[in-house]
Formats: structure tokens, sequence, C-alpha cells
């Protein structure tokens, strides 16, 4: 809000809100560390270069740097469920090697970078499968940093398609390679793309059911988070690939769909902007309901379809 009108009472309210989660920087429980701080103090950053937001941005990348295990080459995304995985890395995690970069960027620090590099080329390497689609958890020897099974957590089976999994995939492909300018990243972006687009169980509207393979298709629960998660990647890999155009509308296309059969009015949805996503269908826990992520993905896609988006990169 406060960056479409530039209105101080909306900067009032973010900063307050963002203050409230600053203790995070040291949680160093968690892999969500980009999530949580980047999409917060990362905005802030980006849009008042508040140099308190640097140091919390900062310190929150070494916090999240006490995860990589070089051995394995990738950050540990969970601590939980030890009886089943000893060090699960998550497809999700690469949304969270941004605030990585952006440390780099801001400190002239390598190791975060190096971090990063070697998290998604990890990935890359243990996280796809022929048709490049994307398991949701590879698990590895800490020890050896052999792959030691391919699981799922959220998906219809181990050997599903998680929607939001191959759109975190994507977004986060398409990040690396602005970061990193690494041909293989953008390769591999366009790749997933593909798989996406492809997929015999894709709705024409280009929202995804929340897993590829769930069995019950056409009668099972969309995910607009995953289709917000798309449309903002496709905007970023639009102004990357020899097939800009074709990127960009296609996101045109989703966002017009959302908006238009998955927005909640004004005044409903207990101020959700979007309805129909789903979170963990196997849990049966936030089941066809509005999620946060959800709204912010959509928003910052709609920021990037004017292009009134600046990465860190570039301001750095």
């Amino acid at each position: 809000l406060y960056q479409s009108t530039g209105d101080i009472k909306w900067e009032q309210q973010a900063r307050a809100f963002t203050s409230k989660i600053e203790k995070e920087k040291m949680n160093g429980g968690t892999h969500d560390m980009g999530f949580k701080i980047y999409c917060s103090f990362g905005n802030g950053y980006r849009l008042t270069n508040d140099p308190g937001y640097k140091e919390v941005i900062i310190q929150s990348a070494k916090t999240l740097s006490t995860r990589f295990n070089p051995k394995v080459g990738c950050i540990r995304s969970w601590d939980h469920n030890k009886d089943k995985w000893d060090y699960p890395v998550i497809i999700d995690n690469m949304m969270n090697l941004e605030l990585l970069f952006a440390a780099t960027h801001m400190t002239g620090d390598s190791s975060f970078y190096k971090i990063a590099v070697s998290h998604a080329n990890t990935t890359m390497q243990n996280h796809f499968r022929s048709d490049f689609s994307s398991y949701h958890v590879i698990d590895y020897d800490p020890i050896t940093g052999n792959v030691t099974k391919r699981n799922t957590h959220q998906g219809f089976s181990h050997e599903s398609a998680w929607a939001r999994g191959q759109a975190w995939a994507l977004y986060g492909y398409t990040m690396c390679y602005r970061e990193t300018k690494n041909p293989k990243y953008l390769e591999l972006a366009e790749k997933i793309a593909g798989f996406i687009l492809n997929h015999p169980n894709l709705p024409a509207d280009l929202v995804p059911y929340w897993d590829f393979n769930a069995s019950g298709i056409p009668n099972e629960p969309r995910d607009a988070s995953a289709a917000s998660i798309i449309a903002s990647a496709f905007y970023e890999l639009s102004a990357y690939s020899e097939k800009g155009k074709y990127y960009r509308g296609l996101a045109d296309k989703i966002m017009e769909n959302l908006t238009t059969d998955y927005r909640s009015s004004l005044g409903e949805n207990k101020g959700f902007i979007l309805v129909h996503s789903t979170g963990s269908k196997p849990m049966n826990s936030e089941v066809d309901v509005p999620l946060n992520y959800a709204d912010y993905y959509y928003l910052e896609a709609l920021f990037r379809s004017k292009n009134k988006i600046k990465y860190m990169v570039n301001i750095n």
C-alpha cells in the first residue's frame, strides 16, 4: 500500500508490523528466514533505505548460514520429524536464497553468495526428475552428503508433482539467474515452466490443482497461491528469456483469471484478497482457504506487471 500510494500512514503501519518480527533475525531453528525477513525487511529496505533494516537483513543471512552443511551442499530445511529425515531439504528452500544474495550485495562478503549457489546447484542435481518436475523433500546423509530419500510432505504422493513446489522451483531458479547470470539456472527455469504449462492436468485458466497428479482431478481443490507465484515468476522470466513476450502473456492471463474468478469481494474473506488456496491437503490443513502468501505473490505480480519492482541487485 505504501509503495502504491506513497502515503506515510501506510509506511507507519508497515513499520509497526515489521518491527514485531525483528527478533526472528536470531532464530536459527528454521530455514524460512528469507520468507520472513526478506519479504518484510527486504521490501522495507528497498523502499526506504533504512540502515536498521539493512542490519536485520545481514544478521538474518548470518543466522541462515548456520544451517548450511558443506558436505551436503545445502541449507537444512526442517528440524522436526527426526524419525523421518536426517537432513531434509525442501524445494521451498530455493526461495530463501535471495536473502543470501542480498547480504552479499550489502556487505561484499561472498560467503553468502557461495552458500546460495551451492544450495541451488545441489538442488538442481538432486531434486528434479527427468521431466523437470520436482520432488518436495530430499533427505541427505549429513555425514556423507549422499541422498537417502526422495519423498513428499505436502504433495499427493512421493512421485507426484505438488503444484506449489513446482512454483517455488520456477521462481527460485529465475531469481538465481538474475543474481548469477548462470545460463544453467535460466535453462532449468524454462524447463520447469515447460513442465507446468504442458501438463495435461493444468486447467485452462492456468490456476493449478493443489497437485498435478492428485487422484480426484477435476474434483480436487485448486491452489491460487501456486498460480500467484507462477505469475510473478513469469513476469521476471520474461525479462531474461528469448520467449519473453510468451511468458509475459501467460502471466497476464493468470493474473486476469485470478482477479476475475479468485478475488474476493471487498469486506469479505476476512480481509484476504484471493480465495481457493491449499496449504497441505494430505494433512487436511488450510484446504480451499485464503493464504497470506497467495496474496503476497499476487500483489508482487501486480507490481511486476507494471515494472514497479526494483531488485536488490540493481539498487546496490
